[in-house]
This record gives C-alpha cells, structure tokens and sequence, in this order.
C-alpha cells in the first residue's frame, strides 16, 4: 500500500501539471490576436474544466494587472514630460492656424477670378461636347437621309429595282444605327408600304412588257425568218436586197471592210425587244422572295398569248401575207421566250418544250385547214416556202419541226392536185389550138426549134429538103412540153424538204404517172369523144398517140437528169403513160373505124335496093360504086400511118360491108327476095371482093381482106346456084365449101324468096334445071327446107 500510494500521487501530479499546462496553452491563444475563442471556450466546457479555468484565468489578470502597474510607475514622468511639450505645442499650433486662415483668405480673393474662367471654361466644354455629339449624331443620320431621299428619286424615276436594293441596304445598314430616333421608327414603318409600291409598279411595268411584246412579236418572228432566208439563201429576191445593201462604195477601200463590221455587229431579232422590265421584275421579285408567284404569273401570262398568238388572222386564206404573219407571231412568240431562258431562267425547256408540243398540233391543224381552200399552184408553192423557211428559223432556234414535213407531204399532194386541174385547162386548150395535121418547116430555123421543143430524131427527115414536114401535129411538142414544165413544176416543191435524190425522183415520177393516167388521159378521152372530129383529126391524133407513147422514154431520162437520180435504179418506178398512150391510141383508131363504118353506112343509108327485081342491071350497084372510091382515097390518106393501123382499118371496113351486105339481106324488114335483086347484090359483092384484092393497104395482098367476104360469098353461091345436095351431104365437115352459112341463115332467104310469088318459078327453077312439073319442084323445096331445118340445131 505504502509502495503504490506514490505512484497515485505521482500520476495526480502529472495530471494536473498537463491540465495547468493545456489552459496555459489556452490563455496564450486567447490573448494572442491569431486565437480563437469559440474554439477555445468549446475545448474548455467540452472538458468540464471551465471552473478551473476561470481560476486560472484569475489569476493571470492579477498577474497581469501588476505587470501594468510595474509599467505604469516605471513610465509616468515621461508621461508628465510629454503633456507639458503638448500644451506649449497647442499655442503654436493656433498661430499657426491663425496663419493658414490669413493665407486662405488671401487665396479665395486671388483665386476668384479663376474660378469663375473654369467654370465657363466648363460650360465651354459641355458646349463643345454636345457639338460633338450632335456632329456624330449627324453623321449618323445624314447617310439615312440622303438614302432616303435617294430612295424617293428612284421611286419617282421608276428606277424600282435600284430602289428596292436602296431599301434593303436602308434598311439593314443604315436605320440600326440610329435606332434610337423616334424618326427612324417612322421610316421603318413606311419600309413595307415601299416594297408594296415597288411590286405593284413592277408588276404594272411586266403588263405593260407583255402588251408590249405581244405587238413586236410580228417583227421579231419577220427579223429571224429574213435573217434565216439570207443565211440559207432560200430567198434569192430577199438575199439580193440585202447583198445590195451590204454593197460596199467602190470608191471607199475600207467599205468592204465596214461592210462587214456592220453585218457581224447587226442586231439580232431579239434586240428588237427591250427586255430589262422582266429582268428588272424577275429580280425585284427574287428579292422579295415571291419569284414562284411572279413565274407562275408570267407563264400564266404567256400562255394565254400563245393561245391568242396560234389563231390565225381573218385573211390568211385570201393570200401569202396572212400566212406569213401567222408565221411572224409564232416565231416572235418563241424567239422571245428562247431568249428569256437564255439569258434569266425565268422559265424552263420543259416549259417551252410543252409550249411548242401544244403549238405544233395547232399549227398543223390550222394549216390544213386553210391549205385546203388554196385552187392556185403559185400560192400553194409559196405557202410550201414559207413553211420551210419557218422550220428553218425554229430549227435554228432548237426546236423540233419534223412533224411540219409530214404535213408538206400533204400539201405536196393537194399541191399535185391543184397541178392536175391546172393543167386538165392546158392540155385543153392544146387540143382546142391544134388544126391536127402535121406540121410543115419551111426553114432550119423552124425545124430545130420543133426538134428543140420536141426530142425527134429521123435522118430521112433531116436530110430531106426544105420544106419538111413533121409526122405529128402541134399537138405533140406542146403536151410534152407541158408534161417537162409539170416536172419543173413539181420539183420545186421538192426544194428544202430534205429528200434524197433517190427520193425526190420516186416523188416526180409517181406525180408524172398520175399527170399521165389521169390528167391527159381524161382530156384525151374528152377529146376522143368529141363527135365533130373528121376522119383526118382522128387518123392525126393516132398518130399523135403513137409519137407520145414513144416521148415517155424521153421524159424518165429527162427525170433522171433533173433529179440527178441513177438513170437505171432498180428503185426507180416506170412511167406508165406509155400504156395510157397505147390505150388512146387505141382509142382513137377504134374511133377511126367507127367513123370510117359510119361513113360506108351512109352509103348504104342512100342505097334503094329493089328486092323483087326480075334481074340484075348487069353491074353493080351506083352507091357500092362510091363506096369503092371513097375507101380508096381514104386508105390512101393513111400512107403516113403506121401500116398495122391503115391494115386493121382496111380489115375492119370490109368486115363492116360484108356484114352490112348480110344485114341487109336478112333485114325482117325486107319481106321477098327475087333472084334478080341476089344476082344484083352479087354483083355488088364481086366489085367488093375486087376492092379487097387489089391492095388497098400496103401489105395486104395475102388475101386477107378477101376472107371478110367469104360468109357472104358462100351465101350468095350456095342460093344462087342451088347447090343443096353438095351443102346437105358436106354439112360439118372439112370438105364443105360452105362451111360459113349458117343453116338458119338459108331458111331465113328462102323463106323471102318463097314469098315473093310471082317470081317463085323462076326461083323454083334454080332448084332444078329439068322440066319437072310445078308440083314436083314445089316438093323438091320443101324437102330442101325441112332437110336444112335438121341440120339446124
């Protein structure tokens, strides 16, 4: 116990001695300025130490308190020393301050003066200062001022484009910087009443552009299609006109050179319109921002005007102006808006391209209306001009023109027509001209202008004397040369339409064939049935015939040469007048035998045969006696025939006697035939057959002509003669020498023969030459007959 009773006192110890120490550490920290007394207090009330604490504490302030006192005493004779020095300062110091009063005094007097040039010198300055500003301020406003009187000039000057740009830098530059005006507000205000006035006024300058276009149109599409005509020299009269123009002074050596400065600086058809109230209200529009409405408003616009552009005027069926003036406002309309998508894209090829699909329809409608009334082949041709040279001047400008060609193909046609009626007037009056005989040259001037007009090539005739005298009338040289202008004719239609040779040669040839087929050969035919052309006119026209049948060769290589085509093309089609020709020919020799016919019956029209004659005269017949002479000197018109027609016009007549002989035998009207009036007609045929075998035609003695009389001989014989057994028994066979006598026909004559009475013995005795008794002959006749009716079918 005694051992650890120390030890407790020593750690007592210990424990205090740390506590005095940790509130010495406190006490320091509280009277040093860097410690921190809620800390401090919180470490001493945490530990339950604040009433010792509080004594120590105690205790240091006597400490303290003394220190202070020790101090105190140590110091206070200088305190003493110090207070007195202070209150013998205190006397200076109010001298002193008597002193600066004085000098103050004197300073304010002095100083007055001053003061008072300060302060104006400050008024000065705020003066001054405010100057400045108000110069600023101008400055500022100045440039707003002078834009918007700038802007009210350009307004009244219709200068809107330039306006409106003025507007918009006024706007966005200027206004911001005075902003603070009450001005300036205004004159923000007034901004979009500005850019409503613009638009409106632009739009009124566009209206006045496309009223203004619509009219100019004309002569802008007039300038492009002459510009194109001198160009491709389509219009020789033009070209001259304006070559003559361009002619340099030959005195001047630089003319030429003038000349075509002057021709390369011409103005285009465009220059002709003044574009710059679109451009200006394309952009006033994009600047606006309403560029889709103004376009849609301008293709609204010349929409319409193409509608109004594609109806053709009152007149341009009555002559060439009406069609070109239709052709001037298309091609003005859509030179016009070529040049508008050049030079602004305010509209779009589509767009055009729709335009000119729609226009083409109704230009092609048009034209075939109106190319229909055209009867006149000169107008005609030129409207076929004009519509090339317009699908020159469009093709020039980019657009398709096929779809024109197609249509001149019709025209061609309708131009082919108007060529036929044309020339149906001509070769009319060709015919009406022609005396029809051949033509007679007196010298060699008359013989080649024929031969010039006409390709007719006979040595015999051009190395015979003058005067010589042609095988053809007028008639022939004339048609071919009308067929050759029908060919020039036609080929001028072929210029400018792009055809080949080969091409252009089918067109001519096909049109050559309808001239051929169709034209002449209707007016031959009208001509052919004319009823007062002689024997001499129609012997005349076959010839003619003949010689135009030959001339078709002639006109192929006439169109060959013309159209530069290949003369022997497998492609090229023939012409077929040469059948036209023959046909007429043909024609006209049918009509020759007709009239040559009609002229043997009037001949026998005359003729008074008296069929109960108790016998013949013993020679023939008066008319069959004419009838001879007229054919021989008829036949002996026709040694400048060709021997095939003289020769079938010879075989024809006397085919026609022979069966007008028999006609007249068996005429119903001709009751009874005596054996006289048999006898006499055959004497009458026996001066027919002698006609026959004399070689009436050239050529024709091989007894050909004979044969035409054989019916009526056998007939004649067979009656005559009485030689029925000899017909009975040989009847159908080879050896009949009657082969041609019908039996109907014998019954028919002695069936007149029994009826002429009084005359029946002597035509009984015919049958028989014994001396049979009347009865008997009688019987031999009808058993005759009734043996001849078996044998009739």
């Amino acid at each position: 116990m005694a051992s650890k009773l120390p030890a407790a006192i020593s750690a007592s110890q210990k424990a205090e001695n740390e506590v005095e120490a940790k509130h010495d550490h406190l006490i320091t920290e509280l009277e040093s300025s860097e410690g921190h007394t809620p800390s401090t207090l919180r470490t001493i009330y945490h530990d339950n130490e604040h009433e010792h604490f509080a004594k120590k504490l105690e205790s240091r302030i006597k400490l303290q308190d003394k220190e202070i006192e020790k101090m105190c005493h140590r110091h206070y004779q200088g305190f003493i020393d110090a207070v007195r020095e202070l209150l013998q300062v205190r006397g200076q110091a109010n001298s002193v301050k008597d002193d600066i009063a004085l000098v103050d005094s004197q300073l304010q007097d002095s100083s007055k003066p001053l003061i008072s040039k300060a302060e104006e010198l400050i008024e000065c300055r705020k003066t001054q200062k405010n100057a400045c500003s108000v110069v600023e301020t101008l400055e500022l406003a100045l440039p707003v001022l002078e834009m918007y009187s700038k802007l009210q000039e350009q307004m009244l000057a219709k200068r809107y484009y330039p306006a409106l740009k003025t507007l918009e830098q006024l706007e966005h530059t200027y206004l911001p910087r005075i902003s603070r005006f009450r001005f300036t507000q205004r004159m923000c205000s007034t901004i979009p009443t500005i850019r409503t006035q613009i638009k409106e006024a632009s739009m009124s300058d566009l209206k006045d552009f496309l009223e203004s276009i619509r009219r100019h149109c004309s002569r802008v599409g007039e300038a492009a299609m002459i510009q194109m005509a001198v160009r491709s020299k389509m219009d020789e009269n033009l070209a001259r006109k304006v070559s003559k123009k361009q002619t340099a002074n030959p005195m001047n050596p630089f003319a030429n050179m003038e000349a075509n400065q002057e021709d390369e600086e011409a103005p285009s058809p465009q220059d002709l319109v003044d574009f710059s109230a679109v451009y200006r209200c394309l952009h006033i529009n994009t600047v606006l921002g309403a560029r889709d409405q103004f376009e849609s408003y301008y293709r609204k616009q010349r929409r319409h005007q193409c509608r109004l552009v594609l109806d053709p005027p009152a007149n341009m069926g009555e002559n060439l102006n009406g069609y070109k003036t239709y052709f001037h406002n298309i091609i003005g309309f859509f030179v016009c808006e070529e040049h508008i998508l050049n030079t602004s894209g305010l509209v779009t090829r589509n767009y055009i391209d729709e335009l000119w699909d729609l226009a083409v329809q109704k230009i092609v409608g048009q034209l075939k209306t109106y190319s229909a009334y055209c009867t006149d082949a000169s107008l005609n041709l030129s409207i076929k001009n004009t519509i090339v040279l317009f699908c020159h001047t469009m093709k020039g400008y980019g657009f398709t023109v096929s779809t024109f060609y197609d249509l001149l193909l019709e025209v061609r046609d309708q131009y082919t027509e108007i060529l036929m009626l044309k020339w149906v007037h001509v070769f009319q009056k060709i015919f009406e001209e022609d005396d029809y005989t051949a033509i007679l040259v007196r010298d060699e001037e008359e013989y080649y202008y024929i031969v010039s007009k006409f390709p007719y090539i006979n040595e015999k005739l051009e190395k015979a004397k003058f005067p010589k005298r042609f095988p053809f009338s007028q008639m022939v040289p004339k048609v071919y040369g009308q067929c050759r202008q029908y060919i020039y004719a036609c080929l001028k239609f072929c210029e400018g339409l792009h055809l080949s040779h080969t091409e252009i040669d089918d067109m001519i040839r096909r049109a050559t064939n309808v001239l051929l087929t169709r034209t002449l050969s209707g007016s031959v035919s009208v001509l052919l049935q004319q009823p007062n052309l002689s024997l001499l006119q129609l012997i005349q026209i076959a010839v003619n015939m003949n010689y135009l049948e030959k001339s078709c060769d002639y006109l192929e290589e006439f169109i060959s040469n013309t159209t530069g085509a290949e003369k022997d093309s497998v492609h090229a089609s023939r012409l077929r007048g040469t059948a036209m020709f023959k046909d007429a020919r043909n024609d006209a020799e049918e009509r020759i035998y007709s009239q040559i016919n009609e002229k043997v019956d009037d001949f026998f029209e005359i003729a008074e045969y008296e069929w109960n004659r108790p016998e013949s005269t013993g020679m023939a017949s008066g008319y069959v006696t004419d009838l001879i002479a007229f054919l021989r000197s008829t036949f002996q018109s026709f040694s400048h025939l060709p021997y095939k027609l003289a020769q079938t016009a010879c075989m024809s007549v006397c085919k026609h006697i022979a069966d007008t002989l028999k006609a007249q035998l068996l005429d119903d009207n001709v009751k009874q035939v005596s054996v006289g009036s048999l006898q006499q007609l055959n004497l009458d045929l026996v001066q027919c057959e002698m006609f026959a075998s004399s070689e009436p035609v050239p050529g024709m003695n091989d007894g050909t002509l004979q044969l035409a009389f054989v019916e009526m001989r056998q007939l004649l014989d067979l009656v005559i003669y009485g030689d029925w057994s000899s017909y009975i028994a040989d009847y159908g066979t080879e050896r009949n020498k009657y082969a041609r006598v019908q039996p109907q026909t014998v019954l028919a004559i002695l069936d007149k023969m029994k009826a002429s009475g009084r005359k029946l013995n002597n035509f009984l005795d015919s049958f028989s030459r014994s001396k049979k008794p009347e009865k008997d002959k009688q019987q031999l006749l009808e058993t005759v007959m009734k043996r001849i009716k078996a044998l009739n079918p």
